[in-house]
């Protein structure tokens, strides 16, 4: 891994992209947002806020493409290759991307490049190996009956992502919607558009031809709604807060009824049982389940429900592990962890620590901000005890390095506290009982339940959630069902 000499020295040759990408080329407007690095509070780019006018040629570009069949048309084996070029760009484009990403929203250049953009081109490579493998189906039916049942592309895909991980929930998006032979417009968040616009111009070069990618920057008030009212995008996929998804929902019912799958917020769930033999690993990964990423991650297990005979113990045991986890310079790779993406998402952080004290709940550590660089936007990983779970920590979701702890008697009490959330993104059980393992897991009310392991992570897997958390799936072939449609073609022979 590069130095932090070598990173600060590369963000300065750093281009980062002002313009959207429409039919296969940059658009321009005087119509702009400012982009801020949260770790230095320093201006990036001044970048399109993209409005109806562009809004409308991407679209109407994706529906052309679509159309003309250049890319929907194409057999399994044509988009096979493109894709998998487009993964060896991205790979081969590791740094740049890294550094796009880090810079936009204040991650350690360690977890970009070690995890984020090789994450993203694992997703493109193996969408890429599956569409070829994907098989239709012939109903039962009578001899002179031929019924065949087909998957064929919805047409204009409509995505949404947040800023947390941007390559990321973008990959994990496009890569699918592009396989299955869809065209995509993607309107990245606000605070972290820089990898998108660079994907797109990989994606062309890779052979993606033009219209079929586009990626439209803007405000979410603007741009998003935009995108989620459109009487000519198909579907929209959406990750981010429950109240955002709420709001796409209701596009769809005032525009043309378009599918809305939706990837929402969680309070996840930790439960930690007195027959864990391995409570210093139960530790360390419960602070990972926190902490990584600053805390802002839609699945972080924000809540740790503790066996009350081990929750001194196992608490003593955490504080340490929280220690691991203080911020610093996003580029330098010896940072566990980084800065919040802007001065809001601060603000509302430190309200909850505040909200946390007034409730009665004990400040363990941190709680406070720190200044790195000249910028106050990191925050020291938190950890609150004597949480009740009707308090506003145990309730509402923070998205950043505060963690609730509450302690329980019974596993009924357990599966009771755990349920009571309005989300069900994920959960965890840590428990050296098999039979309590399979009990607790099949009554969580969670669309990941990990075993004794936090936030379990595969593209082989549907990552996705019960309740506020949104019904949307994404990874896994599964993820394939939202780009597709059903098709019955009934032949009557003679």
């Amino acid at each position: 891994m590069s130095s932090k000499e070598y990173w600060k020295t590369l963000v300065h040759s750093q281009k980062f992209a002002s313009h959207a990408w429409i039919g296969g080329q940059g658009t321009v407007s005087p119509n702009t947002f400012e982009s801020i690095n949260p770790a230095t509070g320093q201006t990036l780019a001044h970048v399109i806020n993209c409005g109806e006018v562009e809004v409308n040629q991407a679209v109407e570009g994706a529906r052309a493409a679509f159309n003309s069949g250049v890319w929907s048309s194409c057999s399994p084996v044509e988009r096979k290759q493109v894709l998998l070029r487009l993964a060896d760009l991205i790979i081969e484009h590791r740094e740049e991307l890294a550094l796009l990403e880090s810079s936009c929203m204040g991650k350690p250049i360690s977890d970009a490049m070690n995890i984020d953009v090789p994450g993203s081109a694992n997703v493109f490579r193996w969408y890429a190996e599956s569409l070829d493998k994907l098989y239709g189906e012939t109903a039962p039916s009578a001899p002179n009956v031929l019924a065949t049942i087909t998957r064929e592309p919805l047409g204009v895909i409509g995505a949404v992502v947040p800023w947390n991980f941007p390559l990321d929930m973008a990959s994990w998006k496009i890569a699918p919607a592009l396989a299955a032979g869809n065209s995509v417009v993607l309107k990245p968040a606000e605070q972290s558009p820089f990898s998108a616009i660079r994907l797109a111009e990989l994606a062309t070069e890779a052979g993606v031809p033009s219209g079929v990618f586009n990626v439209v920057p803007g405000l979410g008030e603007t741009t998003g709604r935009l995108v989620g009212l459109h009487n000519d995008i198909d579907c929209l996929v959406f990750t981010g807060s429950t109240q955002v998804g709420k709001k796409f929902m209701a596009y769809s019912s005032q525009s043309n009824l378009k599918q809305v799958w939706l990837e929402c917020g969680g309070k996840s769930a930790n439960l930690v049982f007195a027959d864990c033999e391995d409570l210093e690993l139960a530790a360390e990964k419960a602070a990972f389940g926190i902490f990584f990423n600053q805390g802002e991650i839609c699945s972080a297990n924000s809540r740790l429900l503790v066996e009350r005979s081990i929750h001194d113990k196992f608490v003593a045991l955490l504080k340490a592990k929280a220690a691991l986890w203080m911020p610093g310079d996003p580029l330098d790779p010896t940072s566990p962890a980084g800065a919040i993406v802007d001065a809001k998402q601060t603000s509302n952080i430190l309200e909850h620590i505040e909200i946390a004290k007034a409730q009665g709940a004990t400040l363990v550590c941190g709680g406070q901000s720190v200044e790195i660089n000249n910028s106050s936007n990191f925050i020291e990983p938190t950890i609150f005890t004597d949480v009740n779970p009707s308090m506003t920590l145990a309730t509402e979701e923070v998205f950043g390095p505060v963690l609730a702890v509450i302690p329980f008697d019974t596993e009924d009490e357990a599966v009771e506290i755990a349920n009571s959330s309005v989300y069900g993104l994920a959960a965890s059980v840590w428990t050296d009982n098999l039979n309590r393992a399979h009990r607790v897991a099949k009554r969580l009310r969670a669309g990941t339940v990990s075993v004794n392991t936090v936030d379990a992570l595969d593209v082989t897997i549907p990552f996705g959630g019960f309740k506020q958390s949104g019904f949307g799936r994404d990874l896994s072939l599964h993820s394939f069902e939202k780009y597709t449609q059903l098709k019955t073609t009934w032949f009557q022979l003679r």
